[in-house]
C-alpha cells in the first residue's frame, strides 16, 4: 500500500482537537471519512501530534496507507472536496518512503502564539487570537522568554494531565515579536509537553503586564512545580505552524 504524507490546515474552533474522541468532532475524524469516502473503506490516518480543543494548525503533517496509487494532486483535491463543510484543508500530498511516521520522523515542531494587544475586542478573530486589552510590554516578553531557552525540566509549565515520559525538553527557540497591535510568540522544539507552549504563553504574559519581572520566570522554571508557573492561555491564539523532518 503506497504511503502518503500529507499537510494539513484547519480552524480549531468547534473541534475537539486532532485526535479521535467520543465527545465531539476531531480533525482526524474528518480526514478518514474523507479518506473512506475517496477510498471506499476505512483506513486510519496518522498525525504529527496532538493539538487540543480549538488550537488551529497552518502545517500540521499526517501519513496515510492508501489502497493505491494516484497523483498527489488527485488525493490532494480528492479529500478536500470530502472534507466539506468542515474548516479542514489538504495542502499537498507527497508520496513517501514505506517507513515514513509522521509522529516518528519528525525532528522538530514550530508553534505560534498570537495576541491581540488592544483595548477594543476581536470581532472578526475572536476565536483566533487571545484578546488582552490591557497594555503589554513585548521587550520585557522577549527578555522573560530568554531564561527559558535551552534544556530544562519544564514541570513548572507542563499540564498535569501530560503523558510524556520526562518533563525535560530542548527548547530551540522562544521569540516574541510584537507587529502593530499583535504579539506574536514562536517556539521551536522536537518536541513539547502538553499544555507547554500555552503555559509558557499564559506566563509571558504576566511578565508583558508588569506583574512580573522577567528573572522570575527563571525563578519559576528552576521551581519544577506548576503552581509556580503562569495560568494556561486559551487554545484560541495557538497554532501549529510546521513540523520538520530531515532533509533527504
Amino acid at each position: 500500500m503506497p504511503r502518503y504524507k500529507l499537510i494539513v490546515e484547519y480552524d480549531g474552533n468547534g473541534l475537539v482537537g486532532w485526535q479521535r474522541q467520543l465527545n465531539g468532532l476531531s480533525v482526524q475524524e474528518i480526514l478518514e471519512v474523507a479518506v473512506e469516502r475517496y477510498c471506499g473503506t476505512m483506513i486510519r490516518v496518522h498525525g504529527a501530534g496532538r493539538t487540543d480543543s480549538g488550537v488551529h494548525a497552518l502545517g500540521q503533517a499526517a501519513h496515510v496507507d492508501l489502497p493505491k496509487a494516484a497523483s498527489p494532486e488527485v488525493i490532494r483535491n480528492a479529500l478536500n472536496q470530502h472534507v466539506k463543510p468542515h474548516a479542514v484543508a489538504v495542502l499537498s500530498a507527497e508520496l513517501v518512503a514505506d517507513n515514513f511516521d509522521a509522529r516518528r520522523s519528525a525532528r522538530g515542531r514550530v508553534y505560534r502564539y498570537r495576541i491581540l494587544n488592544r483595548r477594543p475586542p476581536a470581532v472578526l478573530e475572536r476565536t483566533r487570537v487571545w484578546h488582552v486589552g490591557t497594555p503589554l510590554d513585548a521587550d520585557a516578553m522577549a527578555e522573560a522568554a530568554r531564561f527559558l531557552l535551552g534544556r530544562h525540566d519544564f514541570t513548572s509549565f507542563r499540564d498535569s494531565m501530560c503523558q510524556a515520559r520526562s518533563p525535560v525538553k530542548t527548547l530551540d527557540a522562544l521569540d516574541v515579536s510584537r507587529h502593530g497591535e499583535e504579539i506574536v510568540i514562536d517556539a521551536r522544539a522536537r518536541s513539547f509537553l502538553h499544555h507547554q507552549v500555552r503555559n509558557m504563553a499564559g506566563t509571558l504574559k504576566l511578565v508583558g503586564a508588569g506583574k512580573w519581572k522577567p528573572a522570575r520566570v527563571a525563578e519559576a522554571l528552576a521551581a519544577c512545580d506548576r503552581r509556580a508557573g503562569g495560568p494556561t492561555a486559551p487554545p484560541d491564539g495557538l497554532y501549529l505552524v510546521s513540523v520538520v523532518y530531515p532533509t533527504a
